[in-house]
């Protein structure tokens, strides 16, 4: 049956950065639980780490089938496609074919099963693999498996403007290859809440999802939702059911708290998705499958700006993609597989807005370049071993030909437009000092180098160095000449200061994470 055009309704600054954040925040909660899959379970002062090994093996930072298939999904979704159209669910089943005679590291025994069935069958792709799916769970007690759930929050991407087609399409998707009713009822109700999530802000959509429900199952699935909230993750031990898994995760979710905002202390709300993936990661068994299927809904709520930036830096899988990859997957699917007018996210360049390119030592370490995008995206080559951009850039790599490493940063430059602001900064400032640890030359910029340069790297001054707000926007300020000044909008100037307060009554200066700072100066000061 034919669909209507599916509403994608517009997303500010601030739902686009959620909306970036569910397939990342999907892959580092699967790659942070690939080590640990059904080994002995992590206790509370044990911290999961993403050094890879685990069944595959994998390499550091790799994610596993869980984001693997999410792929597959999201290749078609990006495109703009009703996820509910037969042409879709034909594409999606062949890409799941594709993925498993081509990259396939680890496959659940109900996928791989049903997955080789319907490559022997007549008939269109997505029809040999329901109907291969459909005999398997009549003829299977135990078909409630995870492995649908695991993979559904581009799901809910793709159909952000209404929720009854998103339910339908979360139905449909997960059918491929599980269309058990629990595993039909938890993908839609994680759906209903990675939408509410984008959209709002809130987790509340997953208990908003049950009436999305077929009447007679709502009153079960609201008495699970109680259980998960009710006992720590670990109480699910069987997180291979589709239920258990779903429990796990809310779990981790909601019995972890939020951090107060208290800058100078290192507390940032959005520090919840670390800590609640975590959580995931030690409810042990399968806990790649876990931590993926609370990352898309704790990327849903906090962003791409709220998932710690190391994480994002080593997130990598199959086919070949990284973690900005995986931004430009969800961004188009949200957008109904549309760029925005200057091209972005698909876009090798973007437009430097007319603004000259300019390179000024950091006035206080001259290992630190201060520069804007035309500088980045120029064809003079420029003295770096690192990039750190505040703004957004092109696919294509900066200082093309150079190797440097990059890190992108999510910081929208306009008052109200950043979520997790003091958290994005403070973790910018921190990649700068990491990178100037291990003795590179780093390029820190911006669109027009004016406001968040300058801001990021006077709080860099202030790790290192312990200069406070005032004196290191001044000399700053006195660096940048050739017309070039200050522009710092008022929340992010007030970032700056409560960033950079004192931690400690005695006046000595600590790393906001308890170090010493003089352990943390770079080469050279």
């Amino acid at each position: 049956m034919a669909h209507a055009p599916v509403p994608h309704p517009h997303l500010d600054a601030r739902a686009a950065d959620r909306a970036a954040g569910v397939l990342l925040g999907a892959a580092v909660g699967d790659a942070l639980g690939v080590p640990y899959e059904f080994k002995a379970t992590l206790s509370e002062d044990e911290q999961p780490r993403m050094i890879g090994g685990g069944l595959g093996p994998y390499q550091p930072g790799e994610y596993s089938d869980d984001t693997q298939m999410q792929v597959c999904i999201a290749q078609v979704a990006a495109a703009g496609a009703d996820l509910r159209d037969p042409e879709a669910l034909d594409a999606i089943a062949a890409n799941f074919q594709r993925w498993l005679s081509d990259g396939a590291s680890d496959v659940g025994n109900q996928t791989s099963l049903v997955l080789s069935i319907a490559a022997r069958a007549p008939g269109s792709a997505g029809a040999a693999l329901r109907e291969a799916a459909r005999e398997y769970t009549a003829g299977n007690a135990r078909s409630a498996g995870n492995g649908s759930l695991m993979r559904t929050g581009i799901v809910a991407l793709a159909h952000l403007g209404d929720p009854a087609a998103m339910a339908e399409a979360a139905i449909a998707v997960g059918a491929l290859t599980h269309p058990d009713p629990d595993c039909a009822d938890a993908c839609v109700l994680w759906c209903s809440g990675i939408r509410t999530a984008v959209l709002h802000g809130t987790f509340d959509g997953v208990r908003d999802g049950l009436a999305l429900l077929p009447p007679e199952r709502r009153e079960t699935w609201a008495k699970r939702l109680d259980e998960a909230e009710a006992h720590p993750p670990h109480h699910f031990v069987n997180n291979g059911w589709v239920v258990h898994a779903l429990q796990a995760a809310w779990s981790a979710i909601t019995r972890t708290a939020v951090p107060e905002l208290n800058p100078a202390e290192g507390g940032f709300p959005a520090r919840h998705l670390r800590l609640a993936l975590e959580a995931a990661v030690r409810a042990g068994t399968d806990t790649d499958t876990v931590a993926a299927i609370a990352g898309a809904l704790l990327g849903a709520r906090w962003g791409c700006s709220g998932i710690p930036l190391e994480w994002q830096r080593a997130v990598n899988g199959w086919p070949g993609l990284t973690g900005a990859d995986l931004v430009r997957l969800a961004v188009l699917t949200a957008r109904g597989g549309n760029d925005d007018d200057a091209g972005w996210p698909s876009a090798p360049r973007l437009p430097a807005g007319g603004h000259p390119g300019f390179a000024i030592p950091h006035p206080h370490d001259d290992g630190v370049i201060l520069g804007n995008l035309a500088l980045a995206q120029g064809t003079e080559p420029v003295d770096v071993d690192a990039v750190v951009s505040l703004c957004r850039v092109g696919s294509d790599p900066l200082l093309p030909g150079t190797g440097v490493e990059q890190v992108r940063v999510w910081l929208v430059d306009s008052d109200g437009a950043n979520a997790n602001l003091h958290h994005v900064v403070d973790q910018a400032a921190r990649q700068v000092l990491r990178l100037r640890q291990e003795g590179k030359r780093v390029l820190l910029h911006c669109h027009a180098g004016q406001s968040r340069t300058p801001a990021v790297a006077a709080v860099y001054s202030h790790l290192a160095r312990g200069t406070d707000a005032e004196s290191a926007l001044r000399d700053l300020r006195r660096a940048l000449t050739g017309g070039w000044h200050l522009h710092a909008h008022p929340e992010l100037r007030s970032a700056v200061h409560d960033l950079t307060a004192p931690t400690v009554a005695a006046g000595a200066r600590t790393d906001r994470g308890g170090q010493e700072a003089a352990d943390l100066e770079p080469p050279g000061w």
